[in-house]
């Protein structure tokens, strides 16, 4: 009969491959022996029979062992132990085809609630810039003046150029009726009834955005999915009963 010879740090790198302990120290131990019954293998590896059982069928399972049957009794032998790197390259392929949806969870559970504060004309700058870069596939503004006005005509052009560009929509709601104003990919409606107020806010992709235009204008911006998601259903109310 061989002697068996095996290393904890064997019985680790097996279980680096995905064997739990018992199943290592069976295999290990089946591999010294070559092919021989249960008993003995429970014998030689310390472990309860019941375990040894156990833990053979899972390795045959695996493909990693083998069993003979002479005088009606089994003999258990190792596999080639290639099969230990099919294993891995296995699990590999299977993980490769869920790491993108683990990735995707990740994202949304990093996907922090913040609230930013933005003062002056390159603030507000920044916050139609955040509009561009936060994956939005729509934008709904509600606004009681025309803030295009404000900001700045030529940064609004290189704006709608981006926004066409990336194919986002856009809609407006202003607080009355004003002259025929051409924007790319918008849709414009009207209040019913005129009222004053000069906050304007913007509600896109997880975001909504707060303008206020006082001669310091200052803005801001919510990064919270539920709040995001209520005032989107606050805007489509409103649109319903604009006109256009």
């Amino acid at each position: 009969m061989h002697i068996v010879s095996f290393s904890l740090m064997d019985e680790k790198f097996l279980q680096d491959a995905g064997l739990t302990i018992i199943e290592s120290r069976v295999y290990l131990t089946i591999l010294g022996l070559g092919a021989e019954l249960a008993g003995v293998i429970a014998r030689k590896s310390g472990i309860h029979r019941r375990s040894v059982y156990d833990a053979i069928d899972r390795l045959i399972e695996k493909g990693l062992v083998s069993y003979i049957v002479k005088n009606n009794r089994r003999y258990y032998e190792a596999t080639n132990p290639n099969r230990l790197l099919e294993i891995v390259k296995e699990k590999e392929d299977r993980l490769s085809h869920l790491l993108p949806k683990l990735q995707e969870k990740y994202k949304s559970s990093k996907e922090k609630k913040q609230t930013l504060f933005f003062q002056g004309r390159d603030g507000l700058k920044a916050v139609f810039q955040d509009h561009l870069e936060a994956g939005a596939k729509e934008i709904l503004v509600i606004a009681a003046s025309d803030f295009r006005e404000v900001v700045s005509e030529f940064f609004f052009k290189k704006y709608d150029a981006e926004r066409k560009r990336q194919k986002i929509k856009q809609k407006i709601i202003y607080n009355s009726k004003k002259e025929k104003i051409k924007i790319p990919l918008c849709e414009i409606k009207y209040l019913q009834q005129e009222y004053d107020s000069p906050l304007s806010m913007a509600i896109y992709a997880n975001r909504v955005a707060m303008v206020l235009w006082a001669r310091t204008p200052y803005a801001i911006l919510i990064k919270d999915k539920e709040i995001a998601d209520s005032y989107r259903n606050y805007f489509n109310v409103l649109w319903k009963a604009a006109r256009s």
